[in-house]
Order: C-alpha cells, then sequence, then structure tokens
C-alpha cells in the first residue's frame, strides 16, 4: 500500500513537473514572439511614417522597408496562426501598397481633351497637306530632284532663277549656322552639293513662328521635332563653311541659296509665307482652329466669386483644352503688365501642354488654406475677441488693402489613374476682397 501511494505520488510529481515545464516553454516562446512582434513592429511603424509623408507619392530610397518586409515575412512564415503576427502582416500589407503611390478610378472625361486634340491634329494635317499641293502646283517650275544639286559649274543663277526645289529632312536648329554672307542651315555634302536656306529674313520666320504657334495652340508634341520639309526658291550662289563653328575650321563650299515658300512637318502641319499676313506667315487651317476649340470648351469664363480650389480646376481646364485666353484670364494681373512676363507665362504655357500631354492627364484639389498678409482680417476670431467696434474701425482705416493669399495642393493622375508624386502647392493671390487670381502659375501640378 506504501509503496502504491508513494508511485501515485511521484507520478503526480512528474506530471507537475512536466506542465511547468511544458507551461514555461510555452511562456519563453510567447515572449520570443513578442518580443520579435515588438522589434518587427518599430520597422513597420517606421515605414508606415515614411509612406505617410509621401502622401499617395513613390520615392526611390525607404529608409525602413526593406526591414520592416524582412522581419515580417520571418514571422508569418514562422507563426502563421499568431494573431499578433497576423496584424503586423496585414499592416505591412498596406502600407507597401501604400508605397506604390496613389491610385483612382480615372473619368472617361479626363482625357477627352486628348481625343479632341487628335482630331484637330488631323484636321489640320489634312488641310496643310492640301496647302502643300496647291503650291507645288502654282505653275513654278520645280527641279526635278534635290540631290544631286544642280552643278554650279555648269548651271547658272539665272537658269534657275524662280524654280522651286523640295527639302527633305532640313535639320534646324542643328544646321544653323552664321556665315560670311548670312545665316543659313546648310544641307547636303560635298559629294551630291549643297543648299544654304537662308533663316535670316521674314521668309522663314514668318512661316517658322507660325509653326511655333501651331504647337502653342493646336499640337504639343510637336515639342520633339526638329526637322522639317521646306518648299524654297533658287535666288543666290554662294560660297560658305558649312557646320563652321566659332573657330572657322573647314573649308568652303559652294551652295545654292534657298529662300523659303514654305515648311511643313510632316503628318502635321504646313506653315506659308505671307508678306500680307501681320505675322510673315501663317499655318494651314489656321484661320478656322479657333471656331473648333470653342465647341470644346467646357468653362468659358471666371465667376466673380470664384472660390481658390475652383480657379484652380479652371486654370488646369484651360490648359487642358488649349484655351489661352481663359488662361491668361486666371493668373494675377501683377504677372502680366510687361511683354517679357508676357513671353515668360508662355513659355510655362508650352511646359503645362507638354506635362499634359506626356505625364499627367488630371489633377485633384485640396481644400485651401487662406491667410491674410496685410490688411485687417475680418475673421481672425482670435485676434478679434480682444477688439471692439473702435479698434477694428481704426485698423479698418490705417491697415491699408487687404491682401490675401491660398495654397491649393494638387494631386496629378496619369491615364492609369495613378498618383504622380506627392501633392505640390499653388499660391493664389486676393486684394481688396476682389477676385482670386493665380499667383504662381509656373508650378507643375
Amino acid at each position: 500500500m506504501k509503496f502504491k501511494l508513494n508511485h501515485i505520488a511521484l507520478s503526480v510529481i512528474m506530471a507537475v513537473s512536466m506542465s511547468t515545464a511544458v507551461h514555461a516553454a510555452d511562456s519563453a516562446l510567447e515572449q520570443k514572439i513578442k518580443r520579435e512582434v515588438g522589434q518587427a513592429n518599430y520597422y513597420v511603424t517606421e515605414f508606415e511614417k515614411e509612406v505617410a509623408l509621401q502622401r499617395g507619392g513613390e520615392k526611390m530610397v525607404w529608409r525602413s522597408k526593406k526591414d520592416a518586409l524582412s522581419r515580417v515575412q520571418k514571422l508569418k512564415e514562422q507563426y502563421p496562426d499568431d494573431p499578433e503576427v497576423e496584424k503586423l502582416f496585414q499592416r505591412t500589407k498596406a502600407a507597401l501598397m501604400k508605397s506604390k503611390g496613389g491610385v483612382t478610378q480615372v473619368d472617361p472625361q479626363w482625357t477627352k481633351y486628348k481625343r479632341d486634340e487628335s482630331e484637330l491634329r488631323k484636321t489640320v494635317s489634312e488641310l496643310g497637306e492640301a496647302e502643300w499641293k496647291k503650291i507645288l502646283a502654282s505653275g513654278v517650275d520645280s527641279i526635278d530632284k534635290e540631290f544631286p544639286a544642280p552643278d554650279f559649274k555648269k548651271v547658272s543663277v539665272e537658269d534657275l532663277a524662280g524654280r522651286y526645289v523640295v527639302l527633305n529632312d532640313i535639320s534646324y536648329p542643328g544646321n544653323q549656322f552664321y556665315g560670311a554672307t548670312g545665316e543659313y542651315v546648310w544641307h547636303g555634302k560635298p559629294s551630291t552639293g549643297y543648299y544654304f536656306v537662308d533663316i535670316g529674313g521674314r521668309e522663314w520666320l514668318g512661316p517658322y513662328e507660325a509653326v511655333k504657334r501651331y504647337r502653342r495652340n493646336v499640337d504639343a508634341s510637336l515639342a520633339d521635332i526638329n526637322t522639317y520639309t521646306v518648299i524654297g526658291k533658287i535666288v543666290d550662289i554662294t560660297a560658305e563653311i558649312p557646320m563652321a563653328g566659332d573657330e572657322r575650321k573647314g573649308k568652303f563650299q559652294m551652295g545654292w541659296v534657298v529662300e523659303p515658300v514654305a515648311i511643313k512637318v510632316p503628318g502635321h502641319v504646313v506653315a506659308v509665307y505671307d508678306e500680307k499676313s501681320d505675322s510673315s506667315g501663317y499655318f494651314a487651317g489656321e484661320d478656322k482652329v479657333a471656331d473648333i476649340k470653342s465647341s470644346w470648351y467646357t468653362v468659358k469664363e471666371i465667376p466673380q466669386d470664384v472660390k481658390p480650389e475652383r480657379l484652380m480646376e479652371i486654370f488646369m481646364t484651360a490648359i487642358k483644352e488649349k484655351n489661352y485666353d481663359l488662361y491668361l484670364e486666371c493668373i494675377s494681373p501683377e504677372r502680366k503688365k510687361t511683354p517679357v512676363a508676357l513671353s515668360l507665362i508662355k513659355y510655362h504655357w508650352d511646359l503645362h501642354q507638354e506635362r499634359f500631354l506626356r505625364e499627367y492627364v488630371h489633377a485633384t484639389f485640396d481644400s485651401a488654406k487662406v491667410t491674410v498678409s496685410k490688411g485687417f482680417d475680418e475673421n481672425n476670431a482670435e485676434e478679434n475677441f480682444f477688439l471692439d467696434e473702435e479698434q477694428k474701425d481704426v485698423l479698418r482705416k490705417t491697415q491699408g488693402v487687404m491682401v490675401e493669399y491660398a495654397v491649393v495642393e494638387s494631386r496629378a493622375y496619369d491615364e492609369n489613374g495613378k498618383q504622380l508624386g506627392t501633392p505640390h502647392p499653388h499660391k493664389l493671390i486676393r486684394t481688396g476682397g476682389g477676385r482670386w487670381y493665380v499667383d504662381d502659375y509656373a508650378g507643375r501640378f
């Protein structure tokens, strides 16, 4: 009986010991998991902070991303059923997706301007081809072949007087040079002969300016093009050093001087010299462009009580719909006072056109943050709490005209709905309680 009791007691002791050991092991494992989760949580939290700072944008280098992902992956593989590990896994998963940039659903209206521009480009191109054929069929004899150029030893200027030549792939400004007899673009080589296209006069400048108007008003894709086809008439022969730089190295070459009649960017536009026009040139279809574009416009005027966020939407719409007059109307009058200022505005118009062609198709705008930089602020509740009406009247009279600034942030999206970069701030201004205007019109969206 005594042996039996001792055996039972020993069994109980062993069971208790085993239970204690198991409990200790479980506790140690729990502590290990807790410690590793805590360490991983630090990196996940830091990664989440980095993502939050980007506000929907991407960046090239993430300081905590690698540690966060590697540690959580290891935990998930080792302890797939642990609830704390699962929570950490889901947080990491969400942060990783956010780090790839914000994404939104693309409204078809966002890209309508691209379709409109494509149709207008097609229309102007067809009108240009018709104009080109008309010039070639105008009754003036043309030289049959571009190359080889007529041999100056066998043919005189008088023989070629009034005849047209069609020069393909004229590289401008690549082959531009200042010679002894004028400013030219050289075209050719010694074995086939040279043409020197005269670009110093209105015959070139008029059509070339028309091409730039076409780019600004119709087709932003023209920014990449620097070769042209030229119809010109031979007016002289001269000796110049093509490709000559400041050091004037190279040999003199005889070449036919060509006075431009029209220039063409194949598939896009034909521009023609016209001595009677105000700009010495026009592009085919230029007289029709304004009427065609006016049918696109979804905004035609700016309300006097426009809010800063709405003004930024109108500003973007003017750019997308190529409504230059509306674009100008959005900009602060203080930014438009001189010819230099207006030239700078045109330069940034071109940049905006290219960005909406190649980078993003739309932007959304956050709520404006308005501050008063000058004058008495009627809406400053914190200060006005301490002022009586007499004091307020004094400040209204002495603080001058009120000047307010608003900052509106934009989020730009590409054609797939992906946000590009972090939000960009835009500054607007209002004076004397009048209308809001865009102050820093150069900022990207």
